[in-house]
């Protein structure tokens, strides 16, 4: 029999599946991970973009969140979408009442397709309030220059970036090199005074909805196992990897490698 951590996702939901807590879930349930779940939005949403979104009040997102804390503490939690102001102060005061545990802070602002999960006016909110929580922040390129505004092409900026991160109250900070163009995909790891630098072969798919929900997920179900941070990545992204590698082109949009028999299969093996 397996033995299941708890995990908790904090996170609005994908009406295809493919991103939001349905993947968060999905990666989790995978890494062995029994997860709850808050939701913090609800999306009309296909592989292709937001059509529609409609924020939880916050007072509900706190009740989801002091039944789920208070019942069934987390050994990890990943944060994904907060649409704005309001339920990132509710997400925040309600966790800082709680026993602390890895966060994973994944701070989704904009959809592939350009469409806006987080008012703009929200993020001084997320700067003051919730990004001193993270255990490890998980920016990608656009938002690490939005969160810093700081330039971000060159290595040395990134590292300047990650530094700044760190300085407005993450303890570590990934930022993300998806966004970036070569035959390598490199992700930055600022954890206590290292950098490691994660590389992995430039993938040519379009099957890469969720793919910055499953890494932050798979991270967070590593942590919850106990690794430290470096190998927790390093896990997470050769998870996310494969998943790439295992993608689907189904008649309504792409998809990333996809769970069958309870397990996340994948091109070379399964987890």
């Amino acid at each position: 029999m397996k033995h299941y951590l708890s995990t908790l996702t904090i996170a609005g939901s994908d009406s295809s599946g493919g991103a939001g807590i349905a993947a968060d879930i999905k990666t989790m349930t995978a890494l062995d991970c029994l997860t709850s779940l808050v939701v913090t939005a609800v999306t009309a949403q296909d592989s292709h973009g937001v059509h529609a979104a409609l924020p939880m009040p916050p007072e509900l997102v706190t009740a989801q969140l002091e039944t789920v804390l208070s019942e069934t503490p987390p050994m990890a939690v990943k944060i994904g979408m907060l649409p704005n102001g309001a339920v990132i102060h509710a997400v925040a005061a309600t966790l800082r009442r709680f026993p602390s545990c890895p966060i994973v802070i994944d701070p989704v602002m904009v959809a592939t397709n350009g469409s806006r999960l987080m008012d703009e006016e929200a993020i001084g909110t997320f700067i003051d309030e919730l990004l001193p929580l993270a255990t490890l922040l998980t920016p990608n390129i656009p938002e690490t220059a939005c969160l810093t505004g700081l330039p971000v092409s060159t290595p040395d900026e990134l590292r300047t970036a990650a530094l700044r991160l760190r300085d407005m109250g993450a303890r570590d900070v990934l930022i993300k090199g998806g966004h970036r163009k070569g035959t390598t995909k490199d992700d930055l790891l600022l954890t206590g005074s290292d950098f490691h630098t994660f590389s992995a072969p430039t993938l040519q798919t379009t099957n890469t909805h969720g793919t910055g929900c499953v890494l932050s997920s798979a991270i967070t179900a590593f942590l919850a196992h106990g690794l430290p941070m470096p190998e927790a990545v390093r896990r997470a992204k050769e998870f996310l990897y494969l998943a790439l590698l295992r993608g689907k082109d189904y008649d309504h949009g792409p998809a990333l490698g996809t769970m069958e028999n309870g397990q996340w299969t994948i091109k070379n093996g399964s987890y």
